[in-house]
């Protein structure tokens, strides 16, 4: 019997994987419009006011249902995110 160590970290980075790949697997579809909570972790952005400042400088699409109530559009987050990769050596 073989035994397989990970770290706690490495463990849950290869449960999300696996996840996602299910996901992407099954064509299970995300939703398109995604809660300011939901924006700022898909950008590791920690200040609404940096959601503001995206918002007002066009940067990431949103739509206002109400007047409390942002959504964002999870295309233009991961649009953004590709803009501003950097390649690898």
């Amino acid at each position: 019997m073989n035994v397989i160590c990970l770290e706690e970290q490495a463990f849950y980075a290869l449960i999300e994987e696996v996840v996602y790949r299910l996901k992407e697997k099954n064509g299970t579809d995300q939703d398109k419009w995604v809660s300011n909570e939901e924006a700022m972790r898909l950008l590791n952005v920690k200040s609404k006011t940096t959601m503001q400042k995206l918002r007002d400088e066009g940067k990431v699409r949103f739509s206002q249902p109400q007047k409390k109530i942002i959504l964002y559009n999870r295309e233009s987050i991961n649009i953004y995110l590709e803009q501003h990769a950097r390649e690898t050596f």
